[in-house]
């Protein structure tokens, strides 16, 4: 469970549980921290990705499909035992949505509330798009590919680290063209509430597709900044008040 998922603290008389899965090349640190600021109703896990921080020797997931059987394996007494929400920040909104197809099919599980964030909808024409290039051969056209997934980066002038951070770049745009999902007429995922959200100045998401992949309401919400918007102090308030009332007003 600890090598998986970081919770920086413990809540267990929490009426529900937010899983938050971090963006392409991201670890836990920014978004496990959100644990603290969280009243006690909410507790916050967040997955950790093999090939970064205390997983930094282990291989990188083949495929989606193995990382979502990791994940859902290590996790699923904890979903049974108290209804859970998802948070999911580019690269991660898709980890998200293919944990919770997943859960949703196989085990009948399903999220009181998705939250997505920077990320075109799975059935997007801008989604197909982006899978149908591949994945870079070199490092400076691949951080020219993550510019397009959203985000920009720099690399430091380390010869090591910037190998390093190319390498979980890499292994992260393989795992995200593993991806698939096929929207049907007759196909309505899930029956909660998502919430999308993105940054003012980031490109612009094809985001419209959400509303046809659940029978709850969608809501959209664009805050300022870029496409780490989130980690600014004013939106990451924003974020966590929004995502309780949202958990509140579900229900529980």
């Amino acid at each position: 469970m600890e090598k998986l998922v970081a919770c920086v603290q413990k809540k267990p008389n929490a009426l529900c549980r937010l899983i938050c899965f971090p963006w392409s090349g991201g670890g836990t640190s920014q978004l496990a921290h959100w644990g603290r600021l969280f009243n006690d109703s909410i507790e916050v896990l967040c997955i950790r990705p093999p090939g970064r921080e205390t997983r930094l020797g282990e291989l990188f997931p083949k495929d989606m499909t193995s990382f979502v059987n990791e994940i859902t394996s290590v996790l699923l007494k904890d979903l049974k035992e108290k209804p859970f929400a998802l948070f999911g920040h580019s690269l991660g909104t898709y980890t998200s949505f293919a944990v919770a197809l997943h859960l949703k099919e196989k085990y009948g599980l399903e999220p009181v509330h998705l939250f997505v964030s920077s990320a075109h909808a799975p059935n997007s024409a801008a989604h197909l798009a982006i899978k149908s290039i591949g994945v870079p051969d070199t490092n400076s056209e691949l951080l020219a590919y993550v510019g397009m997934l959203g985000g920009n980066f720099e690399l430091p002038p380390n010869e090591d680290i910037r190998r390093n951070i190319a390498l979980t770049f890499r292994r992260d745009a393989e795992l995200f063209m593993t991806f698939s999902f096929e929207k049907t007429d007759m196909n309505t995922p899930f029956s909660c509430d998502i919430t999308c959200f993105s940054g003012s100045d980031d490109k612009i998401y094809d985001v419209q597709g959400w509303q046809e992949l659940t029978d709850g309401d969608t809501a959209f919400y664009e805050l300022p900044g870029d496409h780490f918007y989130l980690l600014k102090q004013s939106n990451e308030s924003f974020l966590i008040k929004h995502i309780t009332r949202c958990i509140e007003n579900a229900g529980l």
